[in-house]
């Protein structure tokens, strides 16, 4: 296909045939479901046929639509085998490529942003491109000084695409239910949103890039490709080889998996310590696991500010969460806002909330596992779906300056999940979470997340 379909018609009409197939499926069940099938293979068949359609709509309209399936690929971990199994692949396959755009648009875009004379900085430059993403696509090139170089080219229309995109599926987001039961979409699609206005802007990218990769300069455990050159709607900089990590998810030894989890973690916890900012899309498609064993970290476009104070506070909770004390606990999240004031809460029935997430930081070592991210998916809607006058559901919200790193860290636990990691977790938030180990707050106790 040529670049992003732009035209709101156009888009609103790929995007209807999902609630159409979507009828159509469910009436063919209804009838085979007469003829004597079982209802749950009847089920398990329209999920399938749901996905196949749902992804595929996704994956050709790119841009935001895309997005959406990326980042719920990452929680395919989190339900029931009898769901994810019938279509893992359609949600692995978008979180590593899509279909490319001719090299005819590439070329302009190019034009555009580094100028008519964009060859001349490039000793080579391969014209398939090496990734497909959501907003754009990457190239493998070797720069005028010899250095091989990863290049980033939006395709174009993305900002009309995605602004489309969004208004679309939030209208739409009941065709989610087959796929993800129980989930509410529309706030997903509200916070996607307003990252993805910025992922859009590469100037952004470039410079959140560049703070990561001079804190990271010469670690021995991660890799940040260092900007070469950016104008436009392109973004160069330094390649990187390595295992993609949805590979090592699919393929690799438990020693592999180990590793990439433990890194990933350190790499999300390390980040506020280090340059104050967090990487806030962890899907497998942003991660290399080099050869020499370090994680090679792409795509910054969606990083996010967390200042000392917020690192402090998110240290506090969860240390105070490990500790189980129900009274403390309750204390602790009404004054960082995750209950509402005038609530009335049991402070047992929260700490059994709040204890099987504080339980990768409670032990040692802990396992990650999909069993595990299941149980805590299920209590989770059961907690959403009882909406009684005084239920728990109804006291709890999520701050707005805990919205960007609750989605980093939730994306992590999802993939940590898919690659069933084992890790020494409670060590990392020791080392790199201010707040965990001890309670001195921060000097400056006023500055607040900004993102």
């Amino acid at each position: 296909m040529s670049d992003i379909p732009r035209r709101a018609v156009t888009r609103t009409a790929k995007l209807a045939t999902l609630p159409l197939g979507f009828a159509g499926r469910t009436a063919l069940g209804l009838g085979k479901r007469t003829l004597g099938r079982p209802a749950e293979a009847v089920a398990l068949e329209v999920q399938r046929r749901t996905a196949e359609q749902l992804f595929a709509v996704l994956g050709e309209l790119k841009g935001g639509a895309m997005k959406v399936g990326q980042l719920l690929s990452i929680f395919e971990a989190g339900l029931p085998e009898e769901i994810a199994g019938p279509f893992r692949a359609s949600l692995t396959r978008l979180q590593e490529s899509a279909p490319p755009m001719p090299a005819a648009t590439t070329h302009a875009v190019l034009a555009e942003g580094l100028g008519a004379d964009w060859r001349d900085r490039f000793a080579e430059f391969d014209d398939r491109p090496a990734a497909a993403a959501s907003i754009g696509q990457v190239h493998k090139a070797v720069w005028h000084d010899g250095r091989t170089v990863a290049v980033k080219v939006q395709y174009p229309g993305a900002a009309q695409a995605l602004m489309s995109d969004f208004n679309q599926i939030a209208r739409l987001s009941r065709l989610f239910t087959p796929l993800f039961p129980g989930v509410e979409v529309k706030p997903v699609v509200a916070d996607l949103k307003r990252r993805l206005e910025k992922e859009l802007d590469y100037v952004d990218e470039a410079r959140a890039q560049t703070a990561f990769h001079d804190a990271y300069a010469g670690d021995p455990d991660f890799a940040v490709p260092a900007v070469v050159a950016q104008s436009g709607n392109v973004l160069v900089t330094e390649w990187l080889d390595g295992t993609p990590l949805a590979k090592v998810i699919a393929g690799g030894d438990q020693d592999a998996r180990d590793r990439a989890g433990l890194l990933l973690f350190r790499f999300l916890l390390s980040g506020p310590a280090r340059c104050e900012m967090i990487h806030i899309d962890p899907h497998p498609g942003n991660f290399r696991l080099l050869d020499d064993g370090r994680l090679g970290v792409l795509d910054f476009g969606g990083a996010a500010h967390v200042p000392a104070e917020l690192q402090w506070s998110i240290g506090r909770l969860l240390r105070i969460g490990t500790l189980g004390d129900p009274d403390e606990i309750v204390d602790a999240l009404c004054e960082e806002g995750f209950l509402a004031p005038e609530a009335e809460v049991d402070p047992d029935e929260v700490a059994a909330l709040v204890a099987p997430h504080a339980a990768p930081f409670a032990v040692e070592r802990f396992r990650y596992s999909r069993d595990w991210l299941r149980e805590q998916t299920a209590r989770g809607l059961g907690l959403a779906s009882d909406m009684r006058p005084g239920a728990l559901a109804r006291a709890f919200r999520l701050p707005p300056q805990y919205l960007a790193v609750s989605r980093a860290l939730s994306g992590c636990g999802g993939v940590l999940c898919q690659l069933e990691a084992e890790g020494a977790f409670r060590g990392e938030a020791e080392r790199w979470l201010p707040g965990f180990a001890d309670d001195d707050p921060p000097l400056d106790d006023q500055t607040e997340a900004t993102a």
